[in-house]
């Protein structure tokens, strides 16, 4: 048995115990089970929000895919991370706290506070969209981790199913303890596999400035910060983060659950702290890629090229870091997914009391159900797949309400909740499926317009106020 496979088995095992032993904390922790195991009792500690929030946002596009930017792009590749990490630390500054106040389990929950059942069924419709496809670009990318780099163990299919039985045990038997608790260790895992990784690779290159004489002396894009996706990419990459991490049911649900309004705070800046080095350092293995392989014909391959020079001990331990990097945004977002069809579908429809058991066994096939759903996605229509990044601007419409609701009330008018909404879905169809059409840069420019224009109106001649989310509520 290769050392890789050992040092896989074991973390996977880890992860597995904690999922077990965090049913029973939901049994005995305040709140009710269920509450506990859709947003952990909204008893978070400062470490698990700051786990979570870094676990959501370092994925495989912050490792694999910030890598195969940087082949071509050079560092500023990193700044998919980075922009991560602003967008945590806005989040943190101007709405979390506030998020903590509402007690609300979901953002559609917020837009019915704010505006109407209509404007909620459109919030359902718009995160799910992102949401589901999300997850099911996790299960891809760990099936493509696992099959690139243990290519005589796992098939792409095989990989898959490995990552998936990973992920929905964690989230449908331990809920979002054990999401919280299973990220403090992948953080860990992270970091630890991608430093060691990284100071071994340029070891075995000779150093950023060998690397940096490998290309042409007038390509000079490599290790500058901003040249190579340029100022538009760049401001693409924080806009769209800025406005995503605010009103997206992943990470707002983080602040739902944390013990109150400052641990919510705190936690979300000290995670857009922990996020923001990621990104630069995968950076780098792209660039180091573009060096030494300068002829992959997939530039999605730089960083299993990278490991596959690796000793086998630093390899395994990367190849658990990248997994780790895979189970900790999945596990998040499946959560959201699951909370949401929970709360704003399910609980809509059947509207009978349910007893505390029934409940749980509820939530728990709704998050199996919302599991294989994104899992079939993934086998089925990876195609939709190419269209995440942009999906992500979806969430401008909301972004905006939830602000404009708590900074400028008076301009925040009911008629303005469900159009806007409709109108960012519309912007995002139009943008991937009508690709002539597309005017800018990036879909977030034409969102924020689009729904600034519409808020402008219905802020002059709506006369109805949207409903207060801060209205005081027992903490």
């Amino acid at each position: 048995m290769s050392v890789q496979i050992v040092i896989l088995a074991v973390y996977a095992a880890v992860l597995l115990v904690i999922a077990w032993y965090s049913t029973k904390i939901q049994k005995s922790a305040k709140g009710g089970r269920v509450l506990n195991y859709l947003i952990a009792g909204r008893n978070m500690p400062v470490i698990l929000v700051a786990s979570m929030l870094t676990g959501l946002a370092i994925g495989g596009a912050s490792t694999v895919g910030v890598a195969q930017v940087a082949y071509t792009k050079g560092f500023s590749a990193g700044w998919y991370n980075a922009a991560w990490c602003i967008g945590g630390i806005i989040a943190g500054i101007l709405v979390i706290g506030h998020f903590r106040k509402a007690r609300v389990k979901t953002v559609p929950e917020m837009m019915l506070i704010m505006f109407d059942s209509k404007t909620r069924t459109a919030a359902v419709i718009s995160q799910l969209i992102v949401m589901i496809s999300a997850t099911a670009m996790q299960y891809v990318a760990g099936g493509a981790i696992l099959a690139a780099l243990l290519p005589d163990v796992f098939t792409f299919r095989g990989g898959m199913m490995a990552s998936a039985a990973i992920f929905i045990f964690i989230t449908v038997v331990g809920g979002y303890w054990a999401s919280g608790l299973t990220n403090v260790i992948n953080v860990i895992v992270i970091y630890i596999g991608i430093i060691v990784a990284l100071i071994k690779t340029l070891s075995m290159f000779g150093g950023l400035s060998a690397i940096q004489q490998s290309f042409e002396p007038t390509q000079t894009f490599w290790l500058d910060p901003i040249s190579g996706l340029g100022i538009a990419g760049v401001s693409a990459y924080v806009m769209v983060m800025a406005t995503m991490v605010i009103s997206f049911q992943a990470s707002a649900q983080i602040g739902f659950a944390a013990k109150d309004e400052q641990t919510a705070k705190k936690g979300f800046l000290l995670g857009g702290i922990l996020i923001f080095p990621a990104g630069f350092l995968c950076a780098i293995f792209g660039i180091a890629a573009a060096a030494k392989f300068p002829n992959l014909q997939n530039a999605a391959m730089a960083l299993p090229q990278i490991v596959t020079q690796l000793p086998a001990a630093i390899g395994g331990i990367f190849l658990a870091a990248l997994w780790a990097a895979d189970i900790s945004t999945a596990v998040g977002l499946l959560m959201g997914c699951s909370t949401i069809a929970t709360e704003d579908i399910v609980k809509k429809i059947y509207t009978k009391p349910l007893t505390q058991s029934g409940e749980m066994i509820v939530s728990r096939i709704v998050v199996l159900f919302i599991s294989l759903l994104s899992f079939g996605l993934a086998l089925t229509a990876t195609g939709i797949l190419n269209v995440i990044t942009t999906a992500l601007s979806i969430l401008t419409a909301q972004t905006i309400l939830i602000l404009s609701n708590i900074y400028f009330p008076k301009l925040c008018k009911k008629a303005a909740g469900f159009w806007m909404i409709i109108a960012s879905v519309i912007m995002w169809a139009i943008w991937t499926y009508l690709p002539q059409l597309r005017v800018g840069p990036h879909l977030i420019y034409s969102q924020w317009a689009v729904c600034l224009v519409i808020f402008i109106i219905t802020a002059i001649f709506a006369k109805e106020k949207a409903g207060s989310l801060i209205a005081d509520k027992p903490a």
